[in-house]
């Protein structure tokens, strides 16, 4: 199965984003998936076995638990694939940070600027 096919099911990318905090048992998984996806137990672990099988996923034994982790290693070659089309948003977001850091520096300015009140004079005499 080609990575897009394994990441392009809602119910593997979810599972993907919940590994991404650390291991998580089969059954913590199948809880949350369950509930946001109103899919049977079953219907988890054949996305689980297609995460595994495709290397998204590592699963280990601790006692009866099975603990899943992300394998980074299909995300880093999905990430290679899309360096060819990174100059299509990079740019723009680079002149977005410029943007935003413009906006902040000149707020910072005008809330250090003297305001007319502490340009008075009160301690002359007229």
């Amino acid at each position: 199965m080609h990575a897009f096919d394994v990441l392009g099911d809602p119910v593997r990318r979810r599972i993907l984003e919940l590994l991404t905090d650390g291991e998580m048992t089969a059954g913590g998984l199948c809880d949350v998936i369950r509930r946001e996806f109103g899919i049977s137990q079953p219907a988890v672990s054949q996305h689980l076995k297609v995460l595994r099988d495709n290397g998204f996923a590592t699963v280990r034994a601790e006692g009866t638990r099975r603990l899943y982790a992300v394998d980074p290693g299909p995300l880093r070659e999905v990430d290679r694939w899309l360096d060819h089309f990174r100059r299509f948003w990079t740019p723009p977001l680079h002149a977005l940070a410029t943007e935003l850091a413009r906006g902040r520096r000149e707020r910072r300015l005008r809330e250090q600027a003297p305001t007319t009140d502490d340009t008075t004079d009160h301690g002359r005499d007229r």
